[in-house]
């Protein structure tokens, strides 16, 4: 048997084996435009899954090699800056225009729409939906440039809310921060709010947080809002606007694990979450040379819709009764943006309903 006898006998075996198991692979003659996509979501999803933990890993080895110095030198400074998070943070455009965003909004492809102007006198509450597995299309509109968030909106900035936590890991930390983050406190909102520091001001909070992530599922939207109040009463503290964000398509780009309601997986997944603040889920989507399993994201569009601001009377101690009257009107608001918009962005609309929890 020669060479080329053997190798085809090879390729027919490996071809038998991808079948039996159900594998897709990628076609080889893809343009590397789309290449170049796929490895900037892959770069993307090795960020959130293993950023925190490489992050960690460098500086015990910086620690504990012959520049242990440089090490002692970052602790001593990282420990003077821990509050930036909560007053500010540390934006630096060149990190959100990096080419790398570009390729992962690309990927699905991500699109930022607004349905109305923003005043850029005035600083704005973003409430977010859905969460999703990772909040990617929150991610690519609103943490980066690659949405074109300046040209819809001039004359505004963007700053996105994430758990404190991040902020405390080592070098992980200073690219949040770059990429405009800001902590997930009160004392956070309110300085960025606070219209006699800043002007045009756009703080996007994902309301639903780890809570909504467990409820993530293709093609449903599932939403954490009946019993999240504390954004309402940060923008009424602060006299800001609030305004309803929804991105349709969110839900599609992960496969995760069934969980229902009181199964072992959700009780594990509470649990983790009652003493973590983070829901342990493993993305399921595509792998980076075949489409059947992996933890790269599905390419499925993501379109993330700005809505109308409401106005919020500012009242700097307002009681539950306040609070749930300015609640009860965000919701219509909210639940009004995505019926009418969702006829253009999601297939089989009319079957999609919104379910709030």
């Amino acid at each position: 048997m020669d060479w080329t006898e053997l190798l085809q006998k090879i390729k027919r075996i490996f071809w038998k084996l991808s079948n039996a198991l159900g594998l897709q692979w990628a076609p080889v003659d893809i343009p590397m435009e789309r290449r170049l996509q796929t490895l900037a979501a892959a770069g993307w999803i090795f960020l959130v899954l293993f950023g925190e933990g490489f992050s960690i890993y460098l500086a015990i080895q910086l620690l504990y090699s012959q520049y242990w110095y440089l090490g002692i030198l970052y602790a001593a400074w990282m420990l003077n800056d821990i509050d930036i998070c909560h007053k500010g943070g540390r934006k630096f455009d060149w990190v959100r225009n990096w080419s790398w965003w570009r390729y992962y909004c690309d990927y699905f492809p991500m699109k930022l729409v607004k349905t109305t102007d923003l005043d850029p006198s005035r600083n704005y509450l973003f409430a977010c939906f859905p969460h999703g597995v990772v909040s990617s299309g929150a991610f690519g509109a609103f943490a980066t440039n690659a949405a074109n968030f300046y040209q819809l909106f001039p004359g505004m900035t963007c700053n996105m809310i994430t758990l404190g936590g991040h902020f405390l890991v080592p070098f992980f930390r200073d690219l949040v921060l770059a990429l405009g983050a800001c902590a997930s406190s009160q004392e956070s909102l309110l300085h960025l709010l606070n219209l006699k520091k800043y002007k045009g001001k756009c703080v996007a909070l994902i309301v639903g947080g780890a809570a909504e992530a467990l409820d993530s599922h293709p093609g449903k939207y599932k939403l954490t809002l009946s019993r999240r109040k504390g954004f309402i009463r940060v923008a009424m503290m602060a006299g800001s606007p609030l305004v309803p964000v929804f991105s349709f398509g969110e839900p599609d780009v992960f496969r995760p694990m069934s969980n229902p309601q009181d199964s072992l997986m959700r009780r594990f997944q509470e649990w983790v979450k009652r003493y973590t603040g983070i829901s342990p889920l493993f993305p399921i989507g595509r792998g980076m040379f075949q489409y059947t399993f992996g933890v790269l994201p599905l390419r499925c569009p993501i379109t993330t819709v700005v809505g109308a601001p409401m106005e919020v009377a500012k009242n700097l101690e307002p009681t539950p009764e306040e609070v749930d009257k300015v609640h009860e009107e965000f919701t219509w608001r909210l639940v009004t943006l995505f019926e009418s918009e969702k006829a253009k962005y999601l297939k089989d609309h009319e079957k999609v309903k919104l379910d709030l929890i």
